[in-house]
């Protein structure tokens, strides 16, 4: 009879470990390897045949390794970091005791695991997620330039206005040479990042606009183009989720209090989840309630209940869970369902 083995890397930024385990939890193998694809399939070579699952750490760098032990077909999972915790007695720990942990999770079938997202659909995700860090960078340059114009004159000078301000224009806004130098390059950076940001989402919505999942997210109220571009591509499968509450936590949605005898114990890590998912979800609230009637009247009850931010926050669980139904069932949105006991209005 073939003994069946599992193995955990512990991945960092030069260098991996590898741990692998039996049935029983006696450790068969171990060895620190670099960061080469062709070095951890020669070392896991005698053991291919055998091998049921590799648990592979989610750093920041797993991509080539998943990858490259999936071309190879090996049977790679996922380890979730953010919801495993070693035992807090422990006196030493090391990347070996951190890779044969993940291989006994493994052992014992209660391993953590998160999505290992489409390769065709995880550049073009990230291109997203670039194009994020290009608009806060814009902004910086914005808000910079105002705060300039405020302290030098004393008065405003709105977003629109900047926007539409010419090199040779913004100069003459200031007297001083070095006040007229830092505006006229803020102005060519803030021209030159809305170019590069307007490529950036052409290019994702010529892949994405034909998606099921984007086309019936649009007619959810307070989804736009780049929200719908955000939630459909951070989401992808929104079968993997197990339930709309699932869906919602996955998008911070859900209270992360821990609770004992009705009273409150402590936190649990609010931050678990996607944090591009809760933004979206959340300016969607945002949008939402200022343009549809349904959102409105229940941001309105819930902020008169507790506050302003509480209400956004449950507003944006509601779209969370509406959404999850509208991707997994391909239906467009219906208030009706969003809010039982409000005629549908499609």
């Amino acid at each position: 009879m073939t003994v069946k083995l599992m193995a955990g890397i512990d991945l960092h930024s030069n260098n991996l470990f590898c741990g692998i385990v039996d049935l029983e939890g006696k450790r068969v193998f171990e060895k620190k390897l670099p960061c080469d694809v062709d070095s951890v399939v020669r070392a896991l070579k005698p053991f291919k045949k055998r091998l049921e699952k590799i648990a592979v750490e989610s750093t920041y760098n797993w991509y080539w390794l998943v990858d490259g032990l999936q071309d190879h077909g090996y049977p790679v999972v996922l380890a979730n970091p953010a919801a495993m915790q070693q035992y807090d007695g422990l006196k030493h720990a090391d990347d070996k005791s951190d890779a044969f942990f993940l291989a006994e999770m493994l052992r014992l079938n209660i391993l953590p695991t998160g999505h290992i997202c489409d390769r065709e659909i995880r550049p073009v995700r990230d291109l997203l997620r670039r194009r994020m860090g290009l608009v806060h960078q814009r902004t910086s340059l914005i808000l910079s330039l105002k705060s300039l114009h405020t302290r030098m004159t004393g008065r405003d000078l709105s977003t629109g206005r900047i926007k539409a301000l010419e090199a040779s224009e913004a100069e003459t806004l200031f007297e001083h040479p070095a006040d007229q130098l830092i505006t006229r390059l803020d102005v060519q950076l803030v021209e030159q990042l809305s170019r590069s940001i307007a490529k950036i989402e052409a290019a994702i919505l010529a892949v994405v606009k034909f998606l099921p999942n984007y086309q019936v997210l649009q007619t959810m109220p307070g989804v736009g183009r780049i929200l719908g571009l955000t939630i459909t591509l951070e989401t992808v499968d929104p079968r993997r989720f197990a339930s709309p509450g699932d869906y919602a936590s996955y998008c911070r949605g859900v209270d992360s209090r821990r609770m004992s005898n009705g009273k409150k114990k402590g936190e649990n890590n609010g931050k678990c989840g996607n944090k591009y998912l809760a933004w979206a979800f959340v300016e969607a609230a945002q949008f939402a309630r200022r343009h549809d009637e349904s959102c409105r009247k229940f941001h309105d009850r819930k902020t008169a209940q507790v506050n302003g931010i509480v209400g956004t926050k449950a507003l944006a669980c509601k779209l969370a869970k509406a959404a999850w139904h509208m991707m997994s069932q391909n239906t467009p949105s219906d208030s009706g369902r969003i809010f039982p006991g409000i005629k549908s209005q499609i």
